[in-house]
């Protein structure tokens, strides 16, 4: 299974939210490309970038910090947040980001999603974020009246790279992940599924790889040092 730290953008910092709360916000580090160069010594194959005022405000907003951010990483990069437009994925691609992360997309005009995936296969990221299994939009401020598990069935023969289903009921919690609603994500999904939110201990990344996940994504644990990136890395077994 994958393993991808995160990396949070607010203002320019490296930031967690609790429960994709921006009224809860804590700071762990003001310099995002030093954040990368940490994971990447502690032996990160790949990171997981999100732009949390893009995703709020419907555009990128750090977009030229997420390009350093990527370019000095020398690892596949994936962002998210405020990517709403063929212009703006194509903008982070051709700038050498791996793969881009539409999820407001994907209620609002699946159509201009399925035109970015077809037109970058494999290079398209569908992020369902649910609240109590429905789908949250607009930096998980909106949440819409679709249930997470039917827009996952409805792109079943989009060529995407991945689904990353995060649950906000545990995201930056530490309170575990939620595998029932992994388990009903994974029996319907077409497409690998990223894990997110909740991840507190090595047995939870060990219990999202034994369901079947593809791959998962650790914030705030290792922002915490509940368990260092090497040992999240091996409980992935992501060698």
């Amino acid at each position: 299974m994958e393993l991808w730290p995160a990396i949070d953008l607010r203002g320019g910092n490296c930031v967690r939210l609790l429960q994709g709360d921006y009224g809860k916000e804590t700071v762990f580090g003001h310099d995002p490309v030093q954040m990368v160069a940490r994971f990447r010594a502690g032996g990160a194959r790949r990171l997981h970038i999100v732009d949390l005022d893009g995703a709020k405000d419907g555009r990128p907003s750090q977009s030229d910090l997420v390009v350093r951010m990527a370019r000095a990483a020398g690892v596949p990069c994936q962002i998210g947040g405020g990517v709403r437009s063929a212009e703006t994925a194509a903008a982070y691609l051709e700038a050498g980001l791996e793969r881009v992360i539409l999820g407001s997309v994907a209620v609002d005009d699946p159509d201009l999603l399925v035109s970015i995936a077809t037109t970058y296969p494999n290079r398209v990221v569908l992020g369902l974020d649910a609240r109590d299994g429905m789908v949250a939009v607009r930096g998980w401020i909106d949440t819409s009246r679709l249930a997470a598990v039917d827009v996952a069935k409805r792109h079943a023969a989009v060529p995407l790279a991945a689904i990353v289903y995060t649950d906000i009921a545990t995201d930056g919690t530490l309170a575990g992940p939620n595998l029932t609603a992994l388990r009903e994500m994974l029996a319907v999904a077409s497409h690998p599924v990223i894990a997110s939110g909740g991840i507190a201990t090595l047995n939870d990344i060990r219990q999202v790889s034994a369901i079947g996940c593809r791959g998962c994504i650790v914030g705030r644990a290792l922002y915490d040092e509940a368990f260092t990136l090497p040992d999240a890395i091996a409980a992935a077994g992501d060698a």
